[in-house]
């Protein structure tokens, strides 16, 4: 799958490891469209050949209308996934049981918000020209290990990572008639400014805990893996784990 001269739909793009992802099909020539909260865009650094588009996921008239601009600035052929939320909450906590509407909130932004621009975004790729090998686009969704390893605290977000994990396959085959590919990157601990906020005893403790690198992973490897699964034709329907062999304890 070539960039170049192509469009790209990055959420959450503003920030973190997506605002990595997006200057990376940027640098190969696509036009990068970042799709995130106003308050995240404000405060966004400009970089070159990516457009910020305030947009709420989980609004499918807003979605709607950012993936037709960048469909209109196309041909639309990559799509990835990284909006998401992750507060942390017991289901028996100090202040009683687990709050329901959060819990619906961190399902909706996650889960809800990966299927509602999969969706659209699949809809304008569907509408273009296949290449040669029949290949209209892929689509790159964002999990984690705590779909697989949650922790205390994390009953909501795993429940929304877990849902990723389990919408790849189906909506690979779903889509596997208009040439769409559809794969998920589960990361590990990235540094990324929400550490920010956390000692640097803290951290070190994270990194401790992987064992090959022995580091926390960095939104650039987020983003070069992005880009080889987007490349490598034949990967598809499969979810990835980039976590340095990191197995998260329960607590």
């Amino acid at each position: 799958m070539q960039l170049e001269n192509t469009s790209a739909v990055v959420t959450g793009g503003a920030s973190g490891l997506a605002h990595a992802t997006a200057a990376a099909p940027a640098g190969q020539g696509a036009r990068v469209f970042a799709l995130d909260l106003p308050a995240s865009i404000d405060n966004a650094q400009a970089v070159d050949g990516v457009t910020y588009v305030a947009t709420d996921v989980t609004d499918p008239e807003q979605v709607r209308a950012a993936v037709e601009q960048a469909a209109g600035d196309g041909p639309l052929r990559t799509v990835v996934n990284c909006a998401g939320i992750g507060p942390s909450a017991r289901i028996l906590g100090k202040k009683g049981v687990h709050d329901l509407e959060l819990y619906a909130a961190v399902v909706k932004v996650n889960l809800v918000g990966t299927f509602n621009v999969l969706a659209l975004a699949a809809e304008q790729i569907a509408q273009t020209e296949p290449d040669e090998q029949g290949q209209r686009g892929v689509i790159v969704n964002t999990a984690s290990i705590a779909a697989y390893d949650g922790q205390v605290g994390q009953a909501a977000y795993s429940s929304s990572k877990g849902g990723i994990v389990g919408l790849t396959l189906p909506a690979a085959r779903d889509l596997a008639q208009y040439g769409i590919r559809v794969c998920t990157i589960a990361p590990g601990i990235v540094e990324t400014p929400m550490l920010a906020t956390v000692s640097d005893e803290f951290r070190a403790g994270l990194a401790a805990g992987v064992p090959f690198p022995q580091r926390l992973a960095r939104p650039e490897e987020y983003a070069a893996l992005a880009l080889a699964i987007i490349d490598h034709d034949y990967l598809n329907g499969e979810v990835i784990r980039m976590d340095g062999a990191l197995r998260m304890a329960p607590r």
